[in-house]
């Protein structure tokens, strides 16, 4: 069972994969991008949320 809040983002170079920690993530004045460690580039990229819609 999984206790921690998954968020999905995207990264500046276009990957999505999910992560457990999205730092101050109700920090609405400091924007939506975060600094997190990519798993596909293996370097800190900035990261946006991803909005999941079905289409």
């Amino acid at each position: 069972m999984d206790l921690m809040e998954r968020t999905v983002v995207r990264c500046a170079d276009g990957h999505v994969f999910s992560t457990a920690s999205f730092p101050m993530q109700q920090a609405e004045r400091l924007g939506p991008g975060r600094l997190v460690r990519c798993p596909r580039c293996a370097r800190l990229r900035s990261v946006v949320p991803v909005s999941l819609e079905k289409q």
